[in-house]
Order: structure tokens, then sequence, then C-alpha cells
């Protein structure tokens, strides 16, 4: 655990989305708060843990399909703590740029993935998305295809942020034939605990808002979804050994698509 390890400028006091998720997946980069705040909301729902689980197989999952399918860039932005299970474990052959604004984040990503030629990572905020992409165009070519990947992220954007702007805007400075890898939790998969949920993040580093299925649906207007379409994480294309009885826990909504010329 990262107790008595505490980056300068970092506050341990103050639960961060980023360590609890690192938790809900069973890491050990986290502190107390946010271990306490964690165990809070899986007092509310104690599936969050497969549910985090199921979110990064999904995105484990969609980018082997997009690397198949050929594409070679990948910029994850909000990528989180490197628990097991990152990008550049599950593919190869690929440029990955890693994005994020937290410190604790960036240190330990760059400690880890600082010798890699192929993995880049880049301080930055997914809500200034041409500062974003500015920075990426040092390593990624935009005159290709690029995998956008935003995955259990946008649920920590404000209303008053525009979660579904920013997603159009990344989406405009895309290059032509882009594929974007989005999540979102939903009430629609929640409804009687997204209030709950949101009253404990209020005291973490990012609040909490769920969203309609219809609002996720609009962020991604202008891409073509790959089939299956808007679906519960478990259901996009499962491997063949994944159970396919519905279970508790899937919260996440997710798509993958491909931008239009």
């Amino acid at each position: 655990m990262m107790s008595d390890r505490v980056p300068p400028g970092v506050s341990a006091a103050v639960p961060n989305v980023a360590r609890m998720y690192d938790y809900y997946l069973g890491g050990k980069d986290n502190f107390a708060s946010d271990r306490a705040a964690a165990e809070k909301v899986l007092s509310i729902i104690p599936e969050i843990r497969g549910d985090a689980r199921n979110s990064r197989a999904f995105l484990q999952r969609a980018v082997r399909h997009l690397r198949q399918a050929g594409v070679d860039q990948f910029l994850d932005i909000g990528s989180g703590l490197p628990t097991a299970g990152h990008v550049h474990e599950v593919i190869e052959g690929a440029k990955i740029v890693y994005v994020d604004n937290d410190s604790v984040v960036l240190t330990h990503s760059r400690a880890l993935l600082g010798h890699s030629p192929d993995v880049t990572v880049q301080e930055g905020d997914l809500r200034r998305p041409e500062a974003v992409m500015e920075r990426a165009a040092e390593v990624l070519d935009f005159s290709r295809p690029i995998a956008l990947l935003v995955v259990s992220l946008l649920h920590f954007v404000t209303d008053a942020e525009d979660p579904v702007g920013i997603v159009h805007r990344y989406r405009d400075l895309l290059p032509a034939g882009s594929h974007i890898v989005l999540t979102h939790v939903a009430p629609d998969t929640m409804p009687s605990k997204a209030d709950d949920v949101s009253a404990v993040y209020r005291n973490a580093t990012s609040p909490f808002t769920a969203r309609r299925r219809s609002v996720f649906a609009s962020m991604l207007d202008g891409f073509d979804l790959l089939e299956p379409g808007v679906v519960n994480t478990r259901e996009w294309r499962p491997d063949p050994d994944t159970d396919p009885s519905p279970i508790d826990g899937d919260y996440h909504l997710c798509a993958v698509g491909r931008k239009r010329s």
C-alpha cells in the first residue's frame, strides 16, 4: 500500500477516484481515505468490484478487436493507475499514449512504463480536448486513424462541464476512420443506488453522475457503432468462456464506434 509514501502535492486525506478504482480492481496503490470511501460504496453496491472488472475486461476485448482490425495507435484518456490489464499488456505492435491529470497516476505510470519505447505517459485533462490532442500529436500520427479510449471516466464529469460536448470535440479532432471506445455508468442499470453512490463521491476528488442511456447514446453521434451497439459491458462481444447469464453488478453501458468520414 502507498499509505506511507505520499508524493509531494498529493493529499492522502481526500478520497481519489482513480485510487478508489484501483482498490476495486484489487490494486495496492491507494491510501486509507480511498479504501474507506471505496468500502462505503461497496456497502451500497457490493457488486462494484465485479462491475470494475467487467469494465476492464470490456476495454481489453475492445482494444484486441481494434488491434486485429489494423489499428496501431491508441490514446487512453483517464488511464488510471497501471493496474493489471492495462492496454499495453493486451496488445502488441502499437503506439499507446496514456493521459491522466492525477499526480499519483502519473508518477507510478512513468516509473513503471518509462522504459517502453511504444508507451508514452502524458499529463492532461479530459475536459481540455484541444490541449490533450495537441500533446498526443507529438507522439501519434494524426494523418492516420487513432483509437480513443475513455473508459470509466465520463461519470466523473459534471453536467456543467458538458460531457456530451466534450466527447463531440474529441470526435471533431480525430482523423477520419478513427474509433472511440466509451463507457458510462447509467441509472438505467442501478436505479435505486445511483443517488447513494453520488453522495459518497461528493467528498472525493470528483463527483459522480450517472446518466441515462439516451444521454450516453448522444455522445456517440457521428460514429457508426460496431455490433452489438450500446450494451452493458459483459454483452459486448463476450469471450467464449464468459457466462452469458445476467448478473448483478454490470452498471456500465459501453460502445465502440468508428468516426464517419
